[in-house]
């Protein structure tokens, strides 16, 4: 932690998006070492934004809560693709465990944003992902990300459609349509694209929300 910490302030950061491999052979998944790196962060780089990506920490709702508790500015898990997919696109990790996480993470810790990630062009349709997109707001998702699916080796899934600029940029508008405070689309787009932008327009957007609520505009 210390290290990664010592890195922010010789590269300048202004945000950062600390992740890992899933730690299965650690007893909390990591949580700690998440947690720890987080307020080494903040003692060293009070100013820099902290978003981690994590994994599903196997339902350990204990070890989610030790991340919450050290107060990212952004908790980032990916469901990766949509509801009938996900068991064969991700070995290890479930759709509805990923969604129960981001439900409780919000729910520990309202003002910290969420944020999720989609990749496109598995064979999902787009009404699946209107659904995706719909499971996500109810879990009180913030931030949302599409990126197209490419196949890195002959051994992975094959890409089963390549989706046009326009497609993405619909998306999009549906994403903003459902409540999301920010969404990225596009091609190349990955969970951490632009994420200091993400996280900065979300706050905004939520906040402004508050307020115009309070205020009955």
């Amino acid at each position: 932690p210390e290290r990664v910490a010592d890195a922010c302030v010789q590269l300048g950061l202004r945000h950062v998006v600390v992740t890992s491999v899933a730690r299965d052979d650690l007893s909390d998944g990591g949580a700690s070492i998440f947690a720890e790196t987080i307020r080494a962060i903040r003692r060293k780089n009070p100013f820099t934004g902290v978003e981690v990506l994590i994994p599903d920490f196997g339902g350990n709702w204990d070890a989610l809560a030790v991340v919450m508790d050290a107060e990212p500015d952004v908790l980032n898990h990916n469901i990766e693709t949509v509801r009938r997919l996900s068991d064969r696109v991700r070995s290890r990790a479930k759709y509805d465990r990923s969604l129960e996480l981001l439900r409780r993470a919000k729910a520990m810790k309202p003002h910290v944003s969420t944020k999720s990630s989609i990749m496109v062009g598995l064979g999902e349709t787009m009404q699946e992902l209107y659904e995706a997109m719909d499971d996500l707001r109810a879990a009180g998702v913030d931030i949302v990300t599409f990126g197209q699916y490419l196949r890195p080796t002959s051994r992975h899934l094959a890409v089963e459609k390549f989706y046009t600029p326009a497609e993405f940029e619909h998306l999009r508008e549906e994403a903003l349509k459902r409540g999301f405070a920010h969404c990225e689309s596009g091609p190349l787009v990955r969970s951490s694209y632009h994420a200091d932008e993400q996280s900065a327009q979300a706050v905004a957007r939520r906040t402004g929300a508050g307020r115009a609520a309070q205020t009955g505009d």
